[in-house]
């Protein structure tokens, strides 16, 4: 194994920087929170509630421009067939921001809610925000093991070092200062490593673009110059339109329920600030994918024969989805490929350290302290909190490993995000009426139907299949075997989302209706979601915010009162004043 010494080097001045620059971060911030009296967890997870608008935007931009963002636009630009017209992911993340903050970031931030289940466990109890909990884990652990999979090949494409080691060392940086300063060493490094990308990336194209195996991107754009490459701006099928919209929806509103898009929002200065940075980060993806889509074009572009990588091709190798590392090392000068490696290196980890503390605040607070110890001291949940950060970032850095079946099962867990997390969260913030018993049967109807699809990329085979099914034959150039798979051309990841949202408000009114009209018992009534607790009576003294105790503007943070009740827990008296306008049980929000 030749190692390239410069290559090692400057990961290792580029880790070193992320590192310090997270350290400082939490030495900086340590008393923040103090002083208003939050709890030390909350700031670990939300930070003072002070994110700035510079750090905040750059943070924020983090939340989707990771590793798997620009080496998966890269390489569906460069991938023959499909193009620029299904490099979805700038645009479909894009707009998920703007929607988040025109609906979602307000109503959000100003309820004062810590993490993103907590809205589901205020109105639907802590039974479901535990269920809920199932699908938001599996989105984040496998999104950063994915990643993390993607950064060691990466990096052996590169400097040509073992796998397992860039892996395991990568995640213990993260790790390390994820523990150490919480959301605070996040933002921060999120600064760094957004520059880092933008600079590495940019760095390399002129490269590239000036290497004489790579033809004119603009002729290559509309026009096939090389064996097996079609023209790199692609075009949308008649029988793909449906599947190509439905992926599109998948990413633009699936995109919204994510705790690394909300620990964002929740740690926004006001519910404005909030939904600025949406609106500023969306256009930071825009920006930071244009370099992706330029590698992908001249990837698409290459003679690859006049290349040190050699006369096949990198689609006939099973290498596509490596285009951006490939083209960094066979295409520009060593030193400047190590740039470009520093940028995906600094993808990876804006994105894998942001999904640990994640998934760790979401088991700290919503799972541990709210489902099973309300009486749970602050210092016992900080402590929860980094245990889990250290357990969920080695289960991500063991699951990268397996890299076919950590991409599979991504895949699924997004999808389930979309179809059971999404309309259910619309549910809870803007429609009144639904209850218990409506979210587990939209959250059953829906996982059945999207399961039933099938997944490719786990070789799970449907059990459904949907109109405009078809038999895809997939070739694996290295081994040359044979693979059939069923693909559903109908868009039913999205009709499974409209099917959980309506069975959601369906199922509660039907409850609603037999329980009220006396045609079921109360005793009836197990999940304590109509007549008991969450009644209208009973809502209007513990969960549902008191217009009359709102004392503080909309520009001022939101300071939690400490309580030991669940309902205490998501009753705040500073509470901005547009909340009971924005409530689901305001008249304004009814579902006619």
């Amino acid at each position: 194994m030749n190692i390239h010494v410069e290559g090692l080097v400057a990961i290792v001045i580029f880790y070193l920087l992320i590192l310090v620059v997270g350290i400082w971060a939490a030495w900086k911030n340590k008393n923040s929170g103090v002083v208003e009296g939050t709890d030390r967890s909350e700031t670990i997870m939300v930070g003072g509630r002070d994110i700035g608008l510079f750090v905040g935007a750059f943070t924020m931009t983090a939340t989707w421009v990771g590793g798997g963002y620009i080496n998966g636009t890269a390489e569906n630009v460069y991938l023959p067939g499909y193009g620029l017209a299904w490099a979805q992911a700038p645009f479909g993340y894009a707009l998920s921001l703007v929607l988040g903050g025109l609906f979602f970031a307000k109503p959000m931030r100003s309820r004062g809610y810590v993490t993103m289940l907590d809205p589901f466990q205020q109105l639907y109890g802590k039974r479901m925000g535990g269920l809920l909990f199932i699908p938001a884990l599996m989105g984040e652990m496998f999104w950063s093991a994915a990643i993390l999979s993607a950064l060691g090949a990466t990096l052996s494409v590169i400097i040509d070092i073992d796998i397992n080691m860039s892996v395991i060392i990568s995640a213990l940086i993260a790790i390390f200062y994820t523990l150490v300063g919480g959301l605070y060493s996040v933002a921060y490094t999120d600064v760094v490593q957004l520059f880092c990308i933008f600079l590495g990336l940019w760095v390399s194209v002129p490269f590239a673009l000036s290497n004489p195996a790579v033809s004119d991107i603009g002729v290559t754009a509309v026009k096939q110059l090389h064996a097996n490459q079609t023209a790199w701006l692609g075009k949308i099928e008649s029988p793909d339109k449906w599947m190509w919209a439905d992926n599109f929806c998948l990413l633009m509103l699936g995109g919204i329920p994510w705790q690394v898009y909300f620990q964002r929002v929740l740690s926004a200065s006001s519910a404005t600030y909030a939904q600025v940075l949406s609106f500023l980060a969306a256009f930071g993806c825009i920006i930071m994918a244009i370099p992706s889509v330029l590698i992908g074009a001249i990837g698409a572009s290459t003679d690859w024969n006049m290349t040190t990588y050699g006369p096949i091709p990198p689609m006939q190798r099973d290498q596509s989805d490596m285009i951006l590392p490939i083209v960094l090392q066979h295409l520009c000068p060593a030193y400047i490929s190590f740039f470009g490696l520093g940028a995906v290196s600094a993808a990876v980890m804006s994105s894998a350290d942001s999904s640990i503390l994640s998934a760790s605040s979401m088991f700290a607070r919503n799972i541990y302290q709210l489902a099973f110890r309300q009486s749970a001291s602050d210092r016992e949940i900080v402590w929860v909190m980094r245990i889990t950060i250290f357990v969920f970032g080695a289960l991500a850095t063991a699951m990268a490993l397996l890299t076919g079946t950590v991409y599979g099962l991504w895949y699924l867990s997004s999808d389930l995000v979309y179809v059971i997390i999404f309309p259910q969260l619309i549910c809870v913030l803007f429609v009144r009426g639904t209850n218990t018993y409506g979210a587990v049967a939209g959250y059953v109807f829906g996982m059945i139907l999207r399961i039933g699809g099938g997944e490719p990329y786990l070789k799970l085979p449907p059990f459904i299949y949907y109109p405009g099914w078809t038999i895809e034959e997939k070739v694996h150039h290295v081994t040359n075997e044979v693979e059939y798979l069923v693909l559903q051309r109908f868009p039913f990841k999205t009709v499974s989302m409209l099917a959980s949202f309506l069975s959601n408000i369906a199922v509660s009114h039907l409850f609603k209706y037999l329980f009220e009209s006396g045609t079921l018992s109360a005793k009836y009534d197990f999940l304590d979601a109509v007549v008991a607790k969450h009644s209208a009576e009973i809502m209007d003294k513990t969960t549902l915010v008191n217009k009359n105790i709102i004392g503080l503007n909309e520009m001022a943070p939101v300071k939690p009162r400490l309580s030991v009740t669940l309902a205490a827990t998501f009753t705040r008296k500073e509470t901005l004043t547009e909340e009971e306008d924005s409530s689901p049980e305001s008249p304004s929000h009814e579902i006619k």
